[in-house]
């Protein structure tokens, strides 16, 4: 176990190796540098190195965050406290083939971000003993407001599972889950960023078609969507009761309503995050 891996973490910062300095890696690093006082720990630019194959990434990152780069994990020289795995579920297993006999990763948390590859398929390419965090986190996360799913592999510990959340919980919402129920995550927040925004979409072409102008229709979508989910996180009402606070007797909200019920509204969404779940779980097996 590194020296400030978990324990030790709100007196020193651990040294993380980001493999994958894309969108995802990026928003991640760029979060947790920005963290100050009350995060789980003091992060600089010294703490990081990020691994990306593209040279003209690795300048930007370097210029933009003053963090090390190299192109190769097999290039880390320094001892790693924590290894996030950002890099695409089609590549990730020829790339821990490269690193499963680094001495500078024998000690390290692996923290995995990869749709749809269980910690077990992880566990079983690296090295015997390794401790594995599996997070889902949704694209959101990017500008602060992500929704991560959280859960351990067979040797982690819960200790090291919620340093995890706290450090995703930095970038919005984490919440811890049993790896059973990952699909699920992954079909109601990892998805769901594609039914918000296919929701504001609509809502914009109803409007135009009242007459609005598009733009205009969009800005008011996405505003509403936006405040409505902003008054039930800090007034902590449940969706019900913003729901039925909005309905007059009577009155064009209920109208609303009905017509969407009649026309299948719970259903579509009932389906929509089902089969995404189902596919989710085909990915796994795969």
């Amino acid at each position: 176990m590194g020296d400030c891996r978990v324990t030790d973490a709100k007196e020193c910062a651990p040294q993380i190796v980001i493999i994958g300095g894309g969108k995802m890696g990026e928003a991640i690093l760029s979060g947790w540098l920005a963290q100050s006082e009350g995060a789980p720990a003091a992060f600089s630019p010294q703490s990081f190195v990020v691994v990306d194959p593209g040279a003209d990434r690795r300048a930007y990152l370097e210029d933009t965050y003053q963090v090390k780069c190299v192109a190769d994990a097999r290039e880390v020289s320094q001892r790693a406290d924590v290894v996030l795995l950002s890099v695409k579920p089609q590549v990730m297993m020829d790339m821990l083939e490269t690193i499963k006999d680094k001495q500078q990763f024998a000690s390290a948390l692996f923290v995995s971000i990869a749709a749809g590859l269980t910690t077990k398929r992880i566990e079983q390419a690296l090295p015997a003993g390794v401790h594995l965090v599996r997070v889902m986190p949704n694209t959101p996360l990017m500008v602060g407001k992500g929704a991560s799913g959280v859960c351990g592999g067979s040797l982690a510990t819960q200790e090291e599972v919620a340093y995890v959340r706290e450090l995703f919980g930095a970038l919005g919402v984490a919440c811890v889950v049993d790896e059973a129920d990952m699909d699920a995550v992954c079909a109601v927040s990892g998805s769901g960023p594609a039914y918000v925004a296919a929701m504001v979409e609509a809502i914009r072409d109803a409007g135009a078609k009242l007459g609005l102008d598009s733009q205009v229709a969009q800005d008011l979508a996405l505003q509403t969507v936006f405040g409505t989910a902003s008054l039930m996180l800090e007034t902590g009402q449940d969706p019900q009761t913003c729901r039925v606070a909005v309905c007059s007797p009577g009155g064009t909200t209920l109208a609303a309503l009905d017509a969407m019920s009649e026309a299948g509204f719970n259903h579509v969404f009932e389906e929509g995050v089902a089969a995404a779940a189902r596919r989710s779980k085909e990915l796994s097996a795969c």
